[in-house]
């Protein structure tokens, strides 16, 4: 099984510390092949580069800048890992400079590693949030911004946000993507969750580690590990009305905290469902290769380690080559294997390939 990257505290007065990085991500055990569209970006030509040699300039300020500036963006950190921490949340935009920002390129070299200290979420990109720049009539529709994170770490993210969010965020510890598209290759997400207001209704949020909406393409996410995540629904990923493909990746120790499924039980604020995985929505396919699920939990529907409702009963869930090993039953209306999916068959249904449930 893959491993987590290692992640460590900012030295006094600054924003680095030598420490970090992504590697050793994903599923040494997974062998599916990568699809061209999964594959690296080419960062051989940086539009920007964060940093000037040293850790110490290697700040959360020059990370934020360079990402709203989007195009391709590397790391000059010094030869050894690196730890930023953010002060703030990084915000891709959807237009600069007047030209519509087609591109985001975020390659940490496997050595950044990206801290949110508990306290922010890292990267946030939104079609639809005016304060970002709408670039099209129909901003939920666009197939830009294209971001890609590679060879990067995530950690210690907190995405506090609620279904009612003026800007429509719907959870997303580390990372929310609402339109365009995006692809993770070799990244780690570990120790990051979303949370609401204490008390409020909380059923659609998701997404521990990542969440995802209305992209306009299926979202890639290769040879990648999360580890220690935490959300109401979806412990490491939630998403809505997207297909996600995810390919010889590692999901373990992650968690669905919340209580109530959804709609919401009475008494209760929702959630809990799927301690790795929660995906929902219309016409979409949840495709896994090569990918292992270990010791994830979820509080509803046996659904510790993936959730999906198809809600037009129009949609798949196709695993191959993959293992589920000690992911929780709880709640559960089944016999075992800890993933709970709601289909029709004709119209939907469930391919499970090659793969081991203990």
């Amino acid at each position: 099984m893959g491993g987590s990257a290692a992640t460590g505290g900012s030295p006094a007065g600054g924003d680095a510390s030598s420490s970090g990085g992504a590697e050793g991500a994903g599923n040494p055990n997974g062998h599916c092949a990568i699809p061209a569209a999964a594959q690296l970006e080419d960062t051989s030509k940086p539009a920007h580069v964060v940093g000037t040699g040293s850790a110490a300039s290697c700040t959360s300020a020059a990370f934020i800048a360079a990402v709203a500036q989007g195009g391709v963006i590397t790391f000059a950190c010094g030869p050894g890992p690196v730890t930023i921490q953010m002060t703030d949340t990084a915000k891709v935009f959807n237009q600069v400079n007047g030209v519509n920002n087609q591109k985001v390129v975020i390659d940490g070299g496997s050595k950044i590693t990206l801290d949110g200290g508990r306290a922010h979420r890292i990267l946030y990109q939104n079609t639809c949030d005016q304060s970002l720049i709408w670039a099209t009539a129909s901003c939920d529709k666009q197939s830009f911004p294209q971001l890609t994170v590679q060879n990067i770490t995530f950690a210690n993210a907190l995405g506090a946000a609620s279904e009612v969010d003026s800007n429509g965020i719907n959870g997303g510890g580390a990372i929310y993507v609402g339109g365009g598209t995006f692809k993770a290759y070799n990244i780690a997400v570990v120790d990051s969750s979303e949370t609401s207001p204490a008390g409020q209704l909380a059923q659609d949020l998701a997404g521990g580690a990542i969440y995802a909406f209305e992209l306009t393409a299926p979202a890639y996410v290769v040879n990648s590990t999360f580890q220690g995540n935490s959300g109401t629904n979806g412990g490491a990923i939630g998403g809505l009305f997207i297909s996600f493909v995810i390919i010889n990746s590692v999901f373990t120790g992650n968690s669905a905290t919340g209580h109530g499924m959804n709609p919401a039980a009475a008494g209760t604020t929702g959630g809990g469902l799927g301690g790795a995985i929660y995906n929902d929505g219309n016409d979409y396919t949840l495709s896994i290769c090569g990918t292992d699920f270990s010791s994830n939990t979820a509080n509803e529907l046996g659904s510790g380690a993936i959730f999906q409702v198809v809600n037009n009963l129009n949609g798949n869930l196709v695993i191959d080559q993959s293992t589920f090993h000690g992911n929780s039953n709880n709640g559960s209306v089944q016999s075992h294997a800890s993933i709970y999916v709601e289909a029709q068959a004709g119209n939907a249904g469930v391919t499970i390939t090659n793969t081991t449930f203990d």
